[in-house]
């Protein structure tokens, strides 16, 4: 009987979560939607030093926003609770002392000094200093020292820590849904760290292995930096005798810089004018604040849709998904193995797609909040067409309110460049006129308004754009906007006169 299949996302509460991280919960949960799965969270917070408060809540909304769904986990619940490692920590010294048990690991008594003291020498020697078979034995650990000893250390209250005892010159066959087929020689490997006594918490070695045994995980899908881990991990599988019920590996390929080379980092984003976080956030130890995607102004819908083709492609040339579509054309044999480099450009682009595609309906709702900001209170309808006009404008909804403030606000300056091009000469003269006609005009449609005005400026012999323009100086304020029709049968007829008249009372034409 085929095994279900059950993905973890185990990130560690440290910080803002990276879209790195981001893309590896949506390829697990891609995974696990695509074959009907589970998709857990766990909250892998052992490191007790690193911790940051604020993080696990902004991990869980990150998710939420971005819309990943939880099954089992942090915040959902589940057969396999608790799912934060901080509170599972009895478990993990049974696990490591079984290990000790049944000669796969042993205790270590070496103090930090003492190893500092050994990579000094080996540097001096020109070589690196490693933790391993050639050494293990002439340390100050079990297998070196006498049971009693040992005991007595232990009972004392001398510090140590639980190593796995890595094999000598061992062949470790693996294979990676993504990478293939990977050997390794155990001969260039050390012995990890599993157990700290001074914390009594496990390392990450050991905690996600008897997690992901004990939650039945049936695939690991994670970033490319867990691959050396990789043998340690088989061993620790075959050291519990757990090899029939090992999941699979595939390990994701990298977020490179725009320029190519490198891991993406912060500092990329905060030096080219680009998110790495999906939401804004503020560090509680320093005050440091990052940007969002979601505050920058991108849909949700777009910002998954972009990071899915940052190392997948559904090998046809369609590059907009809607989730479900995402869901049944993903893959994992269509993950790249290379670093895929992130286009902050491609990025807008993917957004407008989506925003140019909203509903009114849908724009207001966006619309409203930023309006009522700036104390505007008017019905959905009104909100959602002005966002509507401006629309295919924008690539961001933070763009909205400049685009269409206008709609709802007369404006208190004038461009200088627009009104020295077109507050001058006749234009006040032909604005007058062009008051006059609006005035009387009862059916202040688009279609209405423009009938009328044209065939007056026909008449008149004026130029389209010198009357358009001195209009649009009087209505925006600036060089910007859609068609002047659609913005007088926004704002209506009083609207329009009062504008004009404003522009006359505020700015002396020029000479």
């Amino acid at each position: 009987m085929e095994r279900p299949v059950r993905v973890r996302f185990a990130p560690s509460p440290t910080g803002p979560l990276h879209i790195g991280g981001v893309r590896t919960a949506l390829y697990n949960y891609l995974f696990a939607r695509r074959h009907g799965g589970t998709m857990i969270l766990r909250i892998e917070d052992t490191d007790s030093q690193r911790f940051v408060p604020g993080a696990e809540q902004y991990i869980l909304e990150s998710l939420r926003w971005c819309g990943i769904e939880i099954d089992e986990g942090v915040g959902a619940g589940g057969p396999h609770a608790p799912y934060r490692q901080s509170e599972r920590r009895e478990i993990y010294l049974r696990y490591a002392t079984q290990l000790v048990e049944a000669g796969w690991a042993y205790y270590a008594f070496d103090t930090a000094e003492e190893l500092d003291a050994l990579r000094r020498e080996a540097e001096a020697r020109g070589e690196a200093f490693a933790y391993n078979y050639a050494v293990r034995e002439r340390l100050a650990t079990s297998l070196a020292l006498p049971a009693e000893e040992v005991r007595t250390r232990i009972e004392r209250g001398e510090q140590w820590v639980i190593r796995f005892k890595m094999p000598e010159n061992e062949v470790v066959a693996m294979d990676d849904l993504i990478r293939g087929h990977v050997e390794v020689n155990t001969s260039t490997l050390d012995d990890k760290v599993l157990y700290k006594s001074a914390d009594a918490l496990p390392t990450y070695h050991l905690a996600n292995i008897v997690d992901d045994h004990l939650m039945e995980v049936s695939h690991v899908i994670r970033g490319e930096e867990w691959l050396p881990s990789l043998p340690l991990h088989y061993l620790l599988y075959r050291a519990f005798g757990w090899e029939a019920s090992q999941p699979e590996f595939a390990h994701l390929p990298l977020l490179l810089k725009p320029t190519g080379g490198g891991k993406l980092s912060k500092r990329d984003g905060d030096k080219m004018g680009f998110p790495v976080f999906p939401l804004f956030w503020q560090s509680p130890a320093t005050g440091e604040t990052s940007r969002g995607y979601r505050e920058d102004g991108y849909l949700p819908e777009a910002f998954i849709n972009m990071l899915a083709l940052l190392g997948w492609n559904p090998g046809t040339e369609q590059e907009l998904f809607t989730m479900q579509e995402l869901i049944d054309a993903f893959s994992l044999d269509r993950v790249s193995k290379s670093g895929a480099r992130f286009q902050p450009e491609k990025a807008r682009w993917f957004n407008a797609q989506y925003l140019h595609r909203l509903t009114d309906a849908e724009l207001a709702a966006i619309c409203q909040p930023v309006l009522r900001a700036h104390g505007i209170e008017v019905a959905d309808e009104v909100a959602g067409r002005a966002a509507g006009i401006m629309k295919e404008r924008a690539q961001l909804t933070t763009e909205l309110w400049d685009l269409t403030s206008y709609f709802f606000v007369a404006p208190e300056a004038y461009e200088e460049k627009q009104a020295k091009k077109y507050w001058k000469g006749q234009n006040p003269a032909i604005l007058r006129e062009l008051r006059e006609v609006l005035a009387s005009i009862d059916d202040f449609s688009l279609e209405n308004t423009e009938r009328i005005v044209r065939a007056w400026i026909e008449e008149k012999g004026y130029g389209m754009g010198q009357v358009m323009n001195t209009l649009r100086l009087a209505l925006v304020g600036a060089g910007k906007g859609p068609g002047m029709y659609d913005v007088t049968a926004f704002i209506g007829r009083e609207e329009c006169l009062n504008r004009i008249d404003r522009l006359f009372a505020t700015l002396q034409p020029a000479e």
